[in-house]
């Protein structure tokens, strides 16, 4: 009986759907991030079919009574495959905002630059999700389609088929089905819907969509780093959006400004006031026409 790996190498379908990602050159050596469903799952046997140097990580975040039996799905697949595999438990506050606590305890332990299986249909409502946050145009351009992103061009609907074609076990997250959070209502109402309306699938008008909006943001972003965000005769003259666009690029270490605190600065930049806070403790300071940022004085 052939090898997994040997099945995988010799799969039309497998080569088909590597036609579309966007991995490293082999024989490059990638972490790839392995929770135990269908995406990551799918990106593992990928990146192995690649002729990539690949390890498998696993974190348990101990939401579930069975996740270990993830860990073990993830470990004896990786063994299929030729993988090498990492296993990582981390403690999650379950309290509130569980989605956000676990994102940030998993990337605590990962390796940095470790691939991740999102596909078109997260792009999809990760671009929802920031249109209802007001994010604007680097919000609605989507994640970055990366080499750390290698399945954004593939559908989640092509990773379960992959799957399901491979014999492969995988997961399904029943918190994928809680409507308590947002994404998940996102995917099973929001996108249902405006298919319905459209009479045609959105996720690739939503991925087009972001496709454009990512390259007007390139752009008025480089237009943007030409300006001196402490000249405030340049930024009160210049274009709104590259004059925002260079202050919150000024401001952003250590925090991203929100839009009401870049708003702030620009009327001190216009003269309407000599100065604001940023945040932190911080003030933004207009003097002879020169923007400067001041730090919080240090208690005596």
């Amino acid at each position: 009986m052939p090898s997994l790996l040997n099945t995988v190498r010799n799969s039309p379908r497998v080569d088909q759907l590597l036609s579309r990602c966007n991995f490293s050159a082999p024989p490059a050596h990638v972490d790839c991030a392995v929770s135990g469903g269908a995406d990551s799952v799918a990106m593992l046997v990928l990146a192995c079919a690649a002729g990539l140097q690949v390890t498998a990580w696993h974190v348990d975040h101990g939401l579930r009574d069975n996740s270990h039996t993830e860990a073990a799905l993830v470990r004896d697949l990786a063994a299929q495959l030729s993988a090498h595999f990492e296993s990582r438990t981390v403690a999650v506050d379950s309290a509130a905002n569980v989605e956000a606590h676990a994102r940030e305890a998993r990337y605590g332990v990962l390796p940095a630059g470790v691939l991740t299986g999102h596909t078109a249909d997260d792009q999809a409502e990760t671009i929802l999700i920031n249109l209802l946050r007001g994010s604007g145009t680097r919000g609605l351009a989507g994640m970055q389609p990366t080499m750390q992103r290698p399945l954004l061009q593939l559908r989640r609907s092509e990773t379960q088929s992959l799957c399901d074609e491979l014999g492969i076990t995988y997961f399904h997250d029943p918190s994928n089905n809680d409507d308590r959070f947002q994404r998940n209502r996102i995917r099973h109402e929001v996108l249902p819907l405006f298919e319905s309306l459209s009479k045609r699938d959105i996720v690739p008008v939503l991925n087009r969509q972001a496709d454009l909006l990512r390259d007007d943001d390139d752009l008025l972003n480089e237009l943007a780093a030409a300006l001196d965000p402490t000249d405030a005769l340049a930024l009160a003259q210049a274009p709104i959006a590259l004059s925002r666009r260079a202050i919150r690029a000024w401001l952003s270490n250590p925090l991203v400004p929100d839009s009401a605190t870049v708003d702030r600065v620009l009327d001190v930049a216009r003269g309407n006031t000599l100065a604001c806070d940023i945040g932190l403790g911080r003030h933004v300071r207009r003097s002879q026409q020169r923007l400067r940022i001041t730090e919080p004085e240090n208690p005596k």
